[in-house]
């Protein structure tokens, strides 16, 4: 493809699925460096210049599910399982608040029992009351991920929450391809997973009034360009709210070792190359810079805002916690407390012609034109004479 011809397809206002892979195969630095610019251009133009905070507790590695591919899966018994108290999950939200984040995650490992659901019913309940501010008056936006649930679950869990516009759900469907997702989950028994149920739960999170987060692994072995076009078609038909992928990596504790993994540097592009089609093809949607880029390269975060990110989330999970928490080998920021992934992050995120969105929830155009809210009020940032900082809004 001559690069008169690669400027063409990225001029056109829809993708076909053959330029959808042409564009992800792109290998060249000047053709690579094409794509960058029109995906960011085209963050720009759609989401405007903001990445915004999702604050990651990660509150528990105990999980049901066995999904081969992942570092805490039951099967792994080298694991050191946590459960964080409700106060210290608390804690972080309100940390994170006061910080000026927006919105926090709360991630864990899979589970149905009772005590769980209504365990994080009351740490949501917490969370929302705890968070009020003038500048927050309905408290920080909440990301649940804790996996494939029965809607009536959602439901409780929206209802804890109080902050129904900015409650969101990530579910990665992981890949749209049945044998992959078969290959991934296929371990016998209760734990075994259906790509069909993953499609109905996202299809209930919906219904639950959640904005609606899913994505895929890039690089899974046996995986092709094509399958890959296929992923981003299925956002498309889910009319997807937000979207967090990442490179396929391997784990120590996984069930997968012998498949291998992409060479690093190829794997990183084409996961780069990922994210700035899906961009180009979703348009409004919040797309998250995930922390497994940067476990291929130190700034592999940055460059996935270049390539069309506006989402990352930093690690507020107390630092004793962190080791227990490694879905993919050589995780960064394992030893980092809170404040100093906040301190450098800000920093990096600059150096990528980006801000970060200061108290703001964050929520994708994409929803709040569905729901016909407008968008949210623009940050100004100021700092107390102790060196805290302090957060305004102006209007524009």
């Amino acid at each position: 493809m001559t690069r008169t011809e690669l400027a063409a397809i990225l001029a056109r206002p829809e993708l076909s699925d053959a330029d959808i892979v042409a564009l992800l195969g792109l290998t060249d630095p000047e053709d690579c460096r094409m794509l960058k610019e029109a995906a960011f251009n085209r963050t720009t133009e759609l989401m405007g210049p903001y990445v915004y905070y999702r604050g990651l507790i990660e509150l528990s590695n105990i999980c049901t599910a066995n999904c081969r591919y992942c570092g805490i899966r039951k099967a792994n018994h080298a694991v050191e399982r946590y459960t964080m108290t409700q106060e210290e999950i608390v804690e972080q939200a309100v940390w994170a608040a006061r910080q000026g984040y927006g919105s926090v995650c709360l991630q864990a490992g899979e589970r149905h029992d009772e005590k769980f659901i209504e365990f994080i019913c009351a740490c949501l309940r917490e969370i929302h009351v705890k968070t009020k501010s003038p500048l927050l008056p309905n408290g920080v936006g909440v990301t649940l991920s804790l996996g494939d649930q029965p809607e009536s679950v959602y439901r409780r869990w929206a209802e804890a929450c109080g902050n129904p516009e900015s409650l969101r759900y990530l579910a990665r469907f992981e890949t749209s391809n049945p044998e992959l997702f078969q290959m991934l989950h296929s371990t016998p028994g209760r734990n075994e997973k259906n790509l069909e149920h993953r499609l109905e739960c996202l299809r209930s999170l919906r219904r639950a009034g959640y904005q609606v987060g899913t994505g895929v692994m890039i690089g899974i072995p046996g995986q092709t360009l094509e399958d890959l076009c296929r992923d981003i078609r299925m956002f498309q038909e889910i009319d997807v709210d937000m979207i967090g992928m990442g490179p396929y990596l391997r784990s120590e504790g996984n069930d997968l070792e012998a498949l291998g993994q992409m060479e690093p540097k190829a794997l990183l592009q084409l996961a780069l190359n990922m994210i700035a089609v899906t961009r180009l093809v979703l348009g409004p949607v919040n797309i998250a810079a995930a922390t497994a880029l940067q476990a291929i390269r130190d700034d592999g975060r940055e460059m996935g805002i270049e390539y069309g990110c506006n989402v990352v989330m930093p690690n507020l999970s107390p630092q004793r916690f962190r080791k227990g928490y490694q879905l993919y080998d050589n995780k960064p920021c394992l030893d980092d407390e809170p404040t100093q992934c906040a301190s450098c992050l800000e920093k990096r995120i600059q150096s990528r012609g980006r801000e970060v969105g200061w108290n703001m929830s964050g929520s994708s155009r994409r929803y709040l034109r569905r729901i016909g809210r407008p968008n949210e009020v623009k940050p100004a940032k100021d700092y107390t004479p102790d060196g805290r900082r302090l957060i305004r809004l102006r209007a524009i």
